[in-house]
């Protein structure tokens, strides 16, 4: 209570969604690190299939990081991105020249899976999920892994001493 923080309840049809989030005033007031979280409030079975977040990202602590529960008793399959040259082709300027993705168990603090540089073996699973291609030869990161359910989190970071924008994305595999 009397804190700054936004959150809203609203029910939405299937499809896709943006969440911006934005600083309010001006100066420092606007600036600083945020978290978004998206939660299923109802007692209906849905799917999260796809969960994406940019921002600039660079090493040490300015990092990128995208948390994820899966629930139930089975494993997920899913295919984790963090893309950054690959979105100068789709007019994002300024963009992390080398990503690596890690995505670690929080029950542990274990790492579970990473990646400094995509294998291309895995662009027909892009195209399965409708995520864009990569383009052959960048620096991008990506991995498919199968995890028990827990909660998750994917971190991004610039390799050496690489900085820019990146996304970060948690994709439902079939």
């Amino acid at each position: 209570e009397g804190s700054r923080d936004a959150a809203m309840l609203v029910t939405v049809p299937a499809g896709s969604y943006t969440i911006q989030v934005t600083g309010a005033g001006t100066g420092t007031a606007a600036q600083g690190i945020s978290a978004v979280e998206v939660y299923e409030a109802d007692s209906s079975a849905g799917t999260l299939v796809n969960l994406s977040c940019r921002a600039r990202v660079g090493t040490g602590g300015d990092v990128l990081i995208a948390g994820f529960v899966i629930r139930g008793s089975q494993p997920r399959r899913l295919l984790v991105r963090a893309v950054g040259p690959t979105l100068a082709d789709l007019g994002v300027t300024g963009t992390l020249a080398d990503p690596k993705i890690e995505v670690t168990a929080q029950a542990d603090g274990k790492t579970v899976g990473s990646n400094d540089n995509w294998d291309a073996s895995l662009a027909s699973t892009f195209t399965s999920v409708g995520a864009f291609a990569l383009r052959t030869g960048s620096k991008d990161a990506a991995l498919v892994l199968t995890l028990p359910p827990g909660a998750y989190t994917a971190t991004v970071s610039g390799v050496g001493t690489s900085t820019g924008i990146a996304i970060v994305e948690v994709y439902d595999l079939p």
